[in-house]
């Protein structure tokens, strides 16, 4: 009995101290390994979130598709134009042409199957499925590029009377550049990336002429097709920078207004086809509605009484 409790006893003290020593000098000591990096071994990769996944397995699945080198360079720059930079970005808009043109099939015949519809209207909405998922990114990509380009257009102006601003108070047109690209950061942060890459040009040593190209090129708008052709030969001649931007953002305001002029005097004949059938019906009914009804209560029964 004496032994018993004796090693009753023993057990609880080492168990007492077992948890003091964990408590009071395991803990502690690995914060200060992990702070110092004393005994840190190699870590472990951190779990990667599902969509990096998928991203993955559709830049998988477009490395093993071949590409002809004339395709690509045109839907490379036509990625570029919509804002896709990521140098894997083709290869994921073939992997997603891929997994779509096999996942909408499957999911149309799931939902076909159960109609009352003829064999030949469910076979044409599987193969309607199939070119969609196939030709589906394709026209998301365009219509990307279109809306960003829409939004450089609109942007241009304000970049262009900054830019005026700048150079005309001292500043080079490099350095003018760079501080547009810093103001227009929120209001219109897609000519703010642009003319952030032509800064980054120009400090890798670009020249100026080369870099201005490049962002007539990458964006392919015609608009700033111009203003590079402006300032390229204002660079090559010589000529003010100040005075050239001066004319050329007095050329796009007169053109802005002739545009919108136009829309002015396009917008009557626009309106014929919604006020033809959407407002005459309507106004006939309360016109000629009242007189109809009239003529079918009263005159209708006093002609057959005749």
């Amino acid at each position: 009995m004496p032994i018993l409790l004796a090693a009753l006893v023993f057990a609880c003290v080492m168990a007492v101290v077992a948890i003091a020593g964990m408590k009071l000098w395991v803990k502690p000591k690995e914060a200060i390994d992990r702070v110092t990096g004393v005994g840190m071994g190699v870590s472990e990769p951190a779990p990667a979130h599902p969509s990096l996944a998928f991203h993955e397995l559709l830049q998988k699945i477009g490395n093993a598709l071949p590409a002809s080198p004339k395709d690509a360079n045109v839907v490379q720059k036509r990625l570029i134009r919509a804002g896709f930079r990521n140098p894997g970005a083709m290869k994921v808009l073939y992997g997603s042409k891929v997994v779509l043109a096999i996942v909408l099939p499957l999911l149309m015949t799931a939902v076909v199957t159960g109609s009352a519809a003829p064999t030949e209207n469910k076979f044409l909405a599987v193969m309607a499925a199939v070119a969609a998922g196939f030709f589906g990114p394709n026209e998301y990509v365009k219509w990307a590029s279109r809306r960003r380009q829409k939004r450089l257009r609109r942007g241009l102006p304000n970049a262009l009377d900054l830019l005026v601003v700048c150079v005309e108070s001292g500043l080079g047109l490099d350095q003018a550049i760079v501080q547009v690209a810093k103001e227009l950061e929120h209001a219109h942060p897609e000519i703010s990336e642009e003319f952030a890459i032509v800064n980054l040009e120009l400090k890798a040593g670009n020249r100026r002429a080369d870099a201005l190209r490049n962002l007539a090129e990458r964006t392919g708008v015609e608009d700033l097709r111009k203003l590079v052709a402006v300032l390229i030969q204002a660079d090559r001649f010589g000529t003010g920078i100040a005075a050239s931007l001066r004319a050329h953002a007095d050329y796009m305001r007169v053109q802005a207004r002739q545009v919108a002029e136009e829309k002015a005097a396009k917008l009557g004949v626009k309106l014929i086809f919604p006020i033809f059938f959407c407002i005459l019906p309507s106004l006939f009914v309360v016109t000629v509605g009242p007189m109809v009804v009239r003529i079918i209560r009263e005159l209708i029964p006093m002609m057959n009484n005749m």
